[in-house]
């Protein structure tokens, strides 16, 4: 076994290599660019080799400088992770010249399945079913129109290179196919650079169900079950599970085994995964492999008992695999959510800044349920706007899919971070969707089911009460401590009143609230001013505690909690809520105020995001119409078209091509 590895990727991936590699005896280095100066895998590591600037064609993509790295520090091996360097034939072949090993496939398995386009040309030589597409080379949006045409839309533009949604658009008409065509190449080329696109047809309700392989260098190769990928936006993937819903045990065999054969058939020797769109008839097609270890690699890791990293380790270092197709059993089921820096209210635009709190839930394993964080950042780092989006991976696993969603969502609402937008409102609302909830998933779920993207929701039914229970008891624990403080003014004690008036928003549940022994107990009042039965509430909740765990008449119960002026901030399942606590005297001052209202900025183009203006495709005095294009925003590797939501007249331009921008930066006004 290598006694030194180098991890030549950053963030959560390096990390979780880092800690299985520590767990064998095995010393890590990592590499950082500049903007990881201070980033946790470089912390982790024994050692740390800085490689360049914060651009990844400057640093995580040379290379050189990885071989350069592992010459000065004496790593016998690396480890790609996955995006950058994971699926670049040249890169093992490199590493092979300098004497370094490859934590991964061959070179000529990644030549023949991570290129897309030639992995298709491969599976349909060896007769396995496959999209209908064009594989050739396209030469240009007009080319590519052409080709959609013969095709028949909707048609997927992909990047041959690519991965994890980048380089990549759904095409409905040719000039969606013009547009996505010269947008996916930008992407691929920033991204991998690699700037080649394919064409194919895009199987309408579709489900996204993949193949975990295993293979070693002795022509043994097995798979590890499925995992369902369904729940995507912008084909990026946000939530995945292990097994899928939609599978029986025979589809599973049937896909497992064309999985296998085609590995076989490349001489595959590592971990890689082999991804089929699949209808909802149980039928499937092959989509693609990736060459690499797949960011949701730890659901397969939780249902099967098995390391992927260390499989991987051992196969590089020679070893035989020491499992057998017959000794991979399922056993329970895992979902994982992805965490990313995005505004969810804000159509999921990047947010960047440093993370003023970080406190994930505890991971722990106990009664059957298993709670799993991968994550590359910490308290006090900062979000880049030069890497992907992602700052974790939350994971939890249960006996049935009930029990592991239930888990996920009850670990989403402990899941506290402050400092920049994320999208743990939206993960927590899809956890508690009933079509999720039921299995009936495709790649169109989350169109489908927000067709007008995340909004603010309102607390009603349940939640409303639970969040109004919370808030009072938040309130009266507060107020318990106000009376502790010494050297108060003596006299008479006043009774205080029981009844409160407590403001989701502006919306008012009437309540009485009372400690009775260690509890805290919660009466709702009906139309009629009569108090219902008592709800108690139990946790070892303090002032200062960002998260307010315990339980409501028995039941766990997580909401984050956070301080606001003559209130609280609540956020629970997805819903998140500004919360007074009133006495009956203060509620009556409270109805009389106002209700403020936003400015109007429908007259301005704003950045909604931090980025860098790739394009403005209008000019001063030109007349627009609802849709068009304005202008071309980058950021974290993907870039975003801003158009017009109504017909006007641009009366001034504020920003140029190359200009970076902070969120909210004047680009152009309307007349």
């Amino acid at each position: 076994m290598f006694k030194r590895i180098l991890i030549a990727n950053r963030g959560e991936i390096a990390c979780r290599v880092i800690k299985t590699a520590r767990r064998m005896g095995i010393q890590t280095v990592a590499v950082y660019s500049e903007a990881d100066r201070d980033a946790l895998h470089v912390e982790m590591a024994d050692e740390a080799v800085l490689i360049g600037p914060p651009a990844a064609s400057e640093s995580y993509l040379v290379i050189e400088k990885i071989v350069e790295a592992c010459r000065k520090t004496g790593a016998e091996a690396v480890h790609p992770g996955y995006g950058f360097l994971s699926e670049r034939e040249a890169f093992p072949r490199a590493l092979e010249a300098a004497g370094i090993v490859f934590i991964g496939p061959n070179p000529g398995a990644i030549a023949a399945m991570g290129d897309k386009i030639e992995s298709k040309k491969a599976a349909a030589k060896a007769k396995v079913s496959t999209v209908p597409g064009y594989l050739g080379v396209i030469e240009d949006d007009k080319h590519a129109v052409k080709i959609a045409d013969e095709i028949g839309y909707p048609v997927m533009i992909k990047a041959s290179a690519g991965g994890g949604g980048k380089g990549m658009r759904i095409a409905h008409s040719r000039s969606e196919v013009a547009e996505g065509f010269n947008l996916a190449k930008a992407e691929a080329k920033a991204s991998f650079g690699d700037d080649r696109v394919f064409v194919e047809k895009f199987i309408v309700d579709p489900r996204h169900i993949e193949i975990q392989v295993l293979g070693d260098k002795h022509g043994n190769v097995i798979y590890l079950g499925e995992r369902e990928c369904s729940i995507q936006r912008r084909n990026q993937k946000v939530i995945e599970e292990a097994p899928s819903p939609l599978l029986d045990e025979a589809t599973r065999r049937k896909m497992g085994e064309q999985a296998v054969a085609l590995a076989k058939a490349v001489n595959y020797d590592s971990a890689g995964t082999v991804e089929f769109v699949a209808g909802q008839d149980k039928s499937f097609f092959f989509l693609e492999m990736n060459t690499r270890l797949q960011v949701e690699h730890p659901v397969t890791e939780l249902v099967t008992g098995i390391d992927l990293v260390e499989q991987m380790l051992r196969v590089a270092a020679g070893e035989k695999l020491a499992i057998t197709q017959k000794d991979v059993t399922l056993t329970g089921w895992a979902v994982e959510s992805r965490l990313y820096a995005e505004d969810p209210f804000r159509n999921f635009l990047p947010s960047i800044g440093r993370l003023v709190k970080y406190r994930p839930p505890a991971e722990a394993s106990q009664d059957g349920i298993t709670v799993r964080n991968d994550t590359g950042v910490q308290e006090g780092g900062e979000i880049s706007i030069h890497y992907d989006p992602m700052i974790a991976k939350l994971v939890t696993h249960a006996p049935s899919r009930a029990a592991a969603i239930e888990a996920q969502a009850t670990a989403l609402d402990s899941f506290y971070v402050e400092g920049i937008r994320h999208n743990i409102p939206f993960l927590s609302a899809l956890m508690h969707h009933p079509r999720w909830r039921e299995g009936r998933l495709s790649t169109g779920f989350i169109a489908e089911e927000f067709p007008k993207g995340f909004a603010v929701r309102v607390p009603e039914g349940e939640v409303a009460r639970r969040i109004a229970a919370v808030g009072a008891a938040i309130d009266h624990v507060l107020g318990e401590r106000k009376r502790q403080i010494s050297g108060q003014m003596g006299g008479r004690i006043v009774q205080r009143e029981r009844r409160r008036a407590v403001w989701l928003d502006r919306q008012e549940i009437l309540l009485e609230v009372g400690r009775e022994g260690e509890a805290i107990a919660i009466r709702f009042v009906d139309a009629e001013g009569k108090a219902g039965n008592a709800h108690l509430l139990q946790s070892p909740w303090k002032p200062g505690d960002p998260v307010w765990q315990g339980t409501i008449d028995g039941h766990f119960v997580a909401v984050q909690a956070r301080p606001i002026a003559n209130g609280i901030r609540l956020a629970h399942q997805g819903v998140e809520v500004p919360v007074y606590v009133w006495t009956e005297a203060e509620a009556a001052s409270a109805r009389l105020m106002p209700v403020t209202t936003a400015s109007d900025s429908g007259k301005k183009l704003l950045c909604p995001m931090p980025g860098l203006v790739v394009s403005i495709a209008v000019t001063e005095g030109q007349e627009i119409k609802a849709g068009e294009t304005l202008a071309v925003i980058e950021a974290m590797k993907m870039q975003n078209v801003l158009r017009a939501e109504q017909d006007g007249t641009v009366k001034k331009i504020h920003a140029s091509a190359g200009a970076t921008l902070a969120v909210d930066a004047l680009i152009l006004e309307f007349a």
